[in-house]
This record gives structure tokens, sequence and C-alpha cells, in this order.
């Protein structure tokens, strides 16, 4: 096979978050139900808060991506050839031991 690879990755850390709380459960704590309504609805008795549909706030550590550019041959050494890319950059940190793969795009 010819052409290349163009392969996006980000570096996992031990610290990292990933966490969904429902909107519900985020209105049913009072600290911020008693917030909202101080706000948003000043002056006005017997508020009741509600949510409608089934949504939720995602709570994620902000990564940094980076590119590699390999050839379409060594499509099955994807995650060992980021992860050498990461050591040979220097970007594992302390607590910092793993890659992800996030894109992988073919180009010409």
């Amino acid at each position: 096979m010819e052409g290349m690879i163009q392969v996006t990755y980000t570096i996992l850390c031990s610290g990292d978050t990933n966490k969904e709380v429902s909107l519900e459960e985020i209105l049913n704590n009072e600290k911020i139900a008693k917030l909202l309504k101080s706000e948003f609805s000043k002056g006005i008795r017997n508020i009741e808060l509600l949510a409608q549909e089934k949504a939720s706030i995602i709570f994620k550590t902000q990564k940094e991506n980076f590119e590699l550019v390999v050839s379409k041959n060594d499509f099955a050494d994807i995650v060992e050839l980021a992860e050498e890319d990461a050591k040979k950059y220097k970007r594992f940190k302390k607590g910092c031991d793993g890659i992800e793969i996030v894109n992988i795009i073919t180009i010409d």
C-alpha cells in the first residue's frame, strides 16, 4: 500500500478526569439550586427547577493533541509509533505513561 496516514494522539495521565453528571443531579444540589434561583429569578417565590431532557455535563481534562505521519504499511504499529513519538519529543511527564489515539486520517 502506498500513501501516508496522519495519526492524532493525546497523552494519558493518572490525574485525568472524565466525569459525567446529569443535569437533574446538578439541579437537585441545594447550593446550585439556590444560586440559580437568586441569579435568574430575584424576588419571585415558589420556584421549582426542572430538567426537561436527559442532559448531562461532562467534566473532562483538557488535553493537547499531537500529530504523527506514518506510512500506510505501518497501520498495525500505530500505537507503538505514537508512543515512540511521545518519548522522542519528551511528552511523557510525571504520572503520564500512556497514549490515546484520537483520530486517523488517510493522506495521499
